[in-house]
């Protein structure tokens, strides 16, 4: 087998495992991102904020529309019950008793509006606390699925490195030595092919002569630019 071959075969394992880290990697950021969870849990809880304060304020509102109802009773009784039997008195009740009303349209109205609120926030609880359940849910069933996944290529790693080891057992020292270099330097790829007498890799042209050198059993070819080892079949 040609030491080009040898160290294509290497780059190919390399490649893969790169490939099955950095998914590694991203499952891992997503399985500790919390961020969709945390943002559905800050809505819902606003929510439930809003609408507590909204029901607050309708009690309020109640509570001032039935102490103003009472004032209403109380007057009209001073009013009617004949108690009161002095021409002015009875015009000052009467008086009276229509301001308390007056007021008591106000109180109705602003009741009107906080029941209105509560409603409005109430169907916002409801919307919030719907999607922080869909996010949670959603959340299992990514969870369970990486995990799998995460555990599927932990295996596939075990078996590349194996592979990987006895692909590099017989690849001169010196040779290995500068694949890995070249891997450090070039993003991962120290070998690369040739297609349609070019690098595959940065696409230089390349002679006829270098083209035949990367055929070559006996030698080893690089880039004139990019100075990967090239590989051609």
């Amino acid at each position: 087998m040609s030491a080009a071959l040898g160290l294509y075969r290497l780059q190919q394992i390399d490649s893969q495992m790169d490939q099955a880290r950095t998914r590694l990697e991203a499952i891992r950021q997503t399985l500790e991102n919390d961020a969709d969870l945390r943002a559905a849990s800050e809505r819902a809880m606003s929510a439930e904020k809003m609408h507590q304060e909204a029901e607050r304020a309708q009690r309020q509102e109640e509570a001032e529309v039935h102490s103003q109802k009472i004032k209403i009773e109380q007057a009209e009784s001073s009013l009617y019950g004949g108690a009161v039997r002095n021409p002015k008195e009875l015009q000052d009740l009467q008086h009276d008793v229509a301001s308390l009303k007056k007021h008591l349209a106000t109180l109705e109205d602003r009741l009107l509006e906080a029941m209105l609120m509560t409603e409005s926030a109430a169907s916002s609880l409801t919307e919030a606390r719907a999607a922080l359940s869909d996010v949670e849910s959603n959340l299992g069933d990514q969870t369970r699925n990486l995990t799998a996944e995460r555990a599927t290529l932990a295996h596939a790693l075990e078996r590349l490195d194996a592979e990987r080891k006895a692909a590099a057992s017989p690849v001169n020292t010196t040779l290995f030595e500068q694949y890995e270099t070249l891997r450090r330097e070039r993003r991962g790829i120290a070998v690369t092919t040739v297609s349609d007498g070019a690098c595959d890799a940065c696409g230089t042209t390349l002679t006829p002569a270098q083209q035949q050198t990367a055929r070559s059993s006996a030698q080893i070819a690089r880039c004139p630019t990019c100075g990967r080892i090239l590989f051609a079949d």
